[in-house]
């Protein structure tokens, strides 16, 4: 068999922040699809709310290639190898890379904000109160806003304040990746 019944999905690992890179080396060089599913995250930081397109799979990229594609693949700017398993370069099924692409294969990047869920510590990011530590009481995603308890003068006080006005603690995307499924 030649052509596209030979080709199968494989996973490349690339360099660090080097995702968009890679993908943009391997169509250009190789002419092979690629697909590098992104987030737009938006966050607040002690700068503001910043938003930003990050991976899905950060240093990962998915190619649909042929077994001869694999030595070429490796010179690629960007690419640090395929996933490998000893000797074994295991493919990923169809399957899966529908079911990304269902979700995340639209005109603009899938939308994440850090989960805000009562007793997660967050800092104030902007405000008369910026810099002060405190403790999520309840999101309210109707109006963009969450009540926070926060500590003045001693005494725990309840404040509402804008969504963006507070960074989380531990912001890791890894921590959103359950909540993706509730969003689609």
């Amino acid at each position: 068999m030649n052509g596209i019944l030979d080709k199968a999905w494989y996973c490349a690992r690339t360099k660090p922040k080097h995702e968009h890179i890679a993908a943009a080396n391997l169509l250009k060089h190789l002419g092979l699809q690629v697909f590098n599913p992104r987030l737009r995250v938006e966050r607040a930081t002690q700068r503001g709310l910043v938003r930003t397109v990050e991976p899905l799979f950060p240093c990962y990229v998915f190619i649909q290639c042929q077994p001869h594609d694999w030595g070429d693949i490796r010179y690629v700017n960007g690419v640090s190898s395929l996933v490998h398993f000893g000797e074994i370069i295991p493919t990923v099924p169809d399957s899966v890379i529908e079911n990304l692409r269902l979700c995340f294969e639209a005109e603009e990047p899938l939308l994440v904000e850090d989960p805000l869920l009562p007793g997660a510590e967050v800092t104030i990011a902007e405000g008369a109160f910026r810099g002060f530590q405190a403790t999520v009481l309840k999101a309210l995603p109707a109006q963009r806003r969450v009540q926070i308890l926060l500590d003045i003068l001693g005494r725990p006080t309840v404040v509402e304040l804008d969504r963006h006005s507070v960074t989380l603690e531990n912001r890791s995307l890894a921590a959103s990746m359950p909540l993706l499924a509730a969003v689609r």
